[in-house]
């Protein structure tokens, strides 16, 4: 199955402005009445929670009501439509998109994938012993600095079984698990990518069923501390980071969104192909991360005061 990665997260939420705007405010541009999209595309849907047109809650009420994957062409997407129609039930709908849902019970869509190709620089940097990847009187950074989210990265679900989880979309859908915290969940991605991760399943209780977080890659990880600091100064609470991840590599910064669940910026992603090897580590604070910086307000350093004039 040649599926790139989500396309797109549909949410019923509590308070629609306050989404649109935690949404603009983090970098994404709206596109009609209820899209907000990255640079390439991808994004995400805002919808009031008793819109109609939307899928039916899960009993949870977790916001996340779908989440659609982009694949590769028509015939990927009529291919998963034959294979989840052996034991479920699949919506065909006009564009040639479907609809069905895993084995959870989470709504999930397939399309052509709307993801542009992105033709951007990346952060790089000048260190001794390398050739200079940033040539002379380029400076890196601006304190004007707005950096937009480039791409929809992946989404973090609290799953009841998470093993089950991990066989549907391996067996079903030709994920492949990268990655796992023992006890707690795999990290997987779909055949379409080399990322690291485009899901992740964590093993809850069964009232926990729902979306932990969901994020974007951004340019680097100049980018994800800049666009951090610039919610925090907004009034928006962090809630872990910045730092860097073991599994997949990854700067991160997640934050308290209104969408009931955390939304992050990273950058940086580890890259795999078939000849990886899956790790495992148990879970906990050291397998995390190998880094966890703290924000603080701006500060500098002050020399001693100039000395009093003389009477």
């Amino acid at each position: 199955m040649n599926i790139i990665g989500p396309d797109l997260l549909v949410f019923g939420v509590d308070d629609v402005a306050a989404c649109r705007q935690f949404a603009s405010d983090y970098g994404l541009v709206a596109d009609g009445d209820y899209g907000f999209m990255a640079l390439d595309g991808t994004g995400i849907e805002i919808r009031a929670k008793d819109d109609d047109s939307l899928p039916a809650p899960l009993e949870t009420g977790s916001m996340l009501r779908k989440t659609v994957y982009g694949v590769a062409d028509q015939a990927t997407v009529d291919a998963i439509a034959s294979e989840l129609s052996k034991d479920r039930d699949v919506k065909t709908f006009a564009d040639g998109s479907i609809e069905s849902v895993d084995d959870m019970g989470f709504v999930i869509g397939f399309q052509v994938t709307v993801r542009k190709s992105l033709q951007l620089s990346a952060e790089v940097i000048n260190a001794p012993g390398a050739t200079a990847q940033r040539g002379v009187n380029n400076v890196a950074v601006s304190k004007d600095d707005s950096p937009r989210p480039r791409s929809l990265s992946h989404v973090v679900y609290f799953v009841p079984d998470a093993p089950k989880q991990e066989a549907f979309y391996r067996d079903r859908l030709g994920f492949v698990t990268t990655d796992r915290f023992t006890h707690v969940g795999p990290f997987m991605r779909p055949a379409g990518t080399q990322d690291h991760h485009t899901v992740f399943f964590i093993q809850t209780p069964p009232h926990m069923k729902g979306i932990e977080h969901f994020t974007f890659h951004m340019g680097g990880p100049t980018d994800v501390v800049t666009a951090g600091t610039n919610m925090v100064n907004k009034g928006y609470q962090s809630f872990w980071g910045p730092g860097r991840h073991i599994f997949g590599s990854n700067w991160f910064w997640y934050f308290k969104s209104p969408f009931g669940c955390n939304m992050e910026f990273d950058a940086d992603m580890d890259l795999h192909d078939e000849s990886w090897e899956a790790r495992e580590a148990m879970p906990g604070a050291d397998n995390s991360q190998v880094f966890l910086l703290q924000y603080r307000e701006k500060w500098a350093p002050m020399g001693p005061p100039p000395p009093k004039p003389e009477a």
